[in-house]
Formats: C-alpha cells, structure tokens, sequence
C-alpha cells in the first residue's frame, strides 16, 4: 500500500503537539458528561477501569475503554456519533478556539509553518467532537473500531504515555499515517528531515507526557508544562522543570497576551533565525562536499 509521505520544502515547519486531557481542558473528557450519563460517580468510573487494568494485567486505556462500553450497557448505545456529541461539549480552556488562528498567522509573517497535532490517551472520537478538531494536522488518539451500525466491536488503537513518542518521529519524517511502519523506520539524513525535533514544542501537563517531553527537551526542541490557571497548583510542573523534563511551564491560559501566548510567539521567533542559520550550514555542507569529490 502507498502512504503519502511528506516532504520538507521551502517553508520550515514548526509542529506544535498537545496533550489534550488538563492541557486543551480542564477534565479528563469522559468525566464532562458521558461518566454522568451511565449513572456513575466520576472517581468510580476510574476506580473500577484501574482494578480493570490491574486485574487482567491490561493496558489502562484499554481498560477504560472496555469500561465505557459495559457501562453504558442497558443505558444507551455507545456509537461514534453519540461519542462525538459528548466531544462537542467539553470545555475548553479560556482562548482556545481562537488561539490556533492566531498563532498560525504570526509565524506565517515570520516565514514559519505551523502545524497543529494532538497526542493524547483520550479518544478520538470525542475529540472529533470538539470545535477545534478542525484545527489539527492529524489527531492521534486512542479510538474504537466499529461495526456497520457504527458501535464498537473492538479497540482500534490505544494510546499510553510510552507510545506517545513514536508520533512524534512520525511528524519529524513526515509520515503520518499510523500503519507506515517502513516510512517511519526509514532513514533521512538530518537536513533532510521535513520536521526535526528541535522545531517541536509539546505542550503536557502530567507525567504521562514524560516520554515526549524527554525527547523533545533533549532534541533542542521545546517542551512546555501547563497548569490550571484557576487552582494554580505547580507542583506537577515543578517536578517536571527539576528533572530536566520541560524547558518552560505556564498556566493553561490560551488568550491573547498571556503567558503561554508569548512563549510560543518567542519560540516562534527563534525558530525563524535558527532555521536561517541552518540553512547556510546545509548550504556550506552541499559546497564541500561538491568540491572535495
């Protein structure tokens, strides 16, 4: 099968990549009315999908998943349609909607592309729902398969803190489709790569994210940790900062002239003169090599 792969080109790309859950909102997004419609208490739901997990030596998505489906069993049906109209009520936090536009537009001044991507343990389907869904490059997320009546039948993809980060060498060679093995395990020469590491931010919140912040972080790129802005407990993102996970933290406040918005303007800015500067390194590299054959 031929997956379209995506080259560099004359424009750098900076890929931004979300945590989704406590990062984009401010709950996990079952907890902002599906756990309520099967008639379960929030802190249950996730007590009975952990003893789930613990019980069948099961990956913890799974298990919420699973969860969801037995449920909501006898109450309604659980169907892609019905999993996107929860989606498109959960709350987002303050200046969400308009902030992707407005970064877009700023690093389009700058020279720079860029590209939006969600990776997160929630579900697809929920995030579908949202209103920014639109927004994103590609969303990776965990999701079900489903039948012709379009209720699920199995997990069509889980997705856990450690397989978080072979997402990101997808976005860094450009191929994005989740089943190009071939494309993802192949080799590019550095100059060649259509999205290095050094020009992604990740934006997290929690420990799962630790894979992709490590990563990120020690690839030159830039990891961000957020916090609620209403509660403003740092704790997490202190924890994260003194183990070398994050570069920056923030409160979770996506408005215009806010914090967060001015960091991503300057990463913004310093992507633009550093991508300069490669690009007369690349250059120099294509001269010697021309000339010393």
């Amino acid at each position: 099968m031929q997956y379209e792969r995506l080259k560099k080109g004359a424009t750098p790309v900076l890929a931004v990549c979300y945590d989704f859950d406590r990062t984009l909102t401010p709950d996990d997004m079952q907890a902002q009315g599906f756990i309520q419609s099967v008639g379960v208490d929030v802190k249950e739901f996730w007590q009975q999908s952990n003893a789930l997990a613990v019980q069948n030596d099961m990956d913890m998505n799974l298990a919420y998943m699973l969860n969801m489906v037995k449920r909501a069993k006898g109450k309604f049906y659980v169907t892609r349609g019905a999993l996107n109209e929860y989606g498109a009520k959960i709350r987002l936090y303050n200046g969400v909607e308009s902030w992707f536009d407005r970064i877009d537009e700023f690093a389009k001044e700058r020279g720079i592309c860029v590209e939006h991507y969600v990776i997160s343990s929630g579900l697809k389907e929920m995030i579908e729902g949202t209103a920014i869904a639109g927004k994103f490059r590609k969303i990776y997320a965990s999701a079900f398969c489903y039948d012709e009546d379009g209720v699920p039948v199995w997990p069509a993809q889980a997705i856990n803190y450690t397989n978080k980060t072979q997402f990101l060498f997808r976005i860094e060679k450009g191929c994005l489709d989740i089943n190009d093995h071939e494309g993802v395990n192949e080799y590019i020469p550095p100059e060649k790569l259509r999205v290095p590491l050094r020009n992604m931010v990740y934006i997290g919140d929690s420990d799962t994210d630790i894979p992709c912040m490590k990563l990120v972080t020690a690839s030159g790129g830039h990891a961000i940790g957020v916090y609620d802005p209403e509660n403003r407990k740092k704790s997490k993102v202190y924890n994260l900062l003194k183990n070398n996970r994050i570069r920056y933290f923030a409160p979770a406040d996506y408005t215009e002239g806010g914090e967060l918005d001015r960091l991503l303007r300057a990463i913004i800015i310093k992507t633009a003169a550093y991508e300069k500067l490669e690009e007369k390194h690349v250059e120099d590299l294509a001269e010697m090599r021309e000339n010393m054959q």
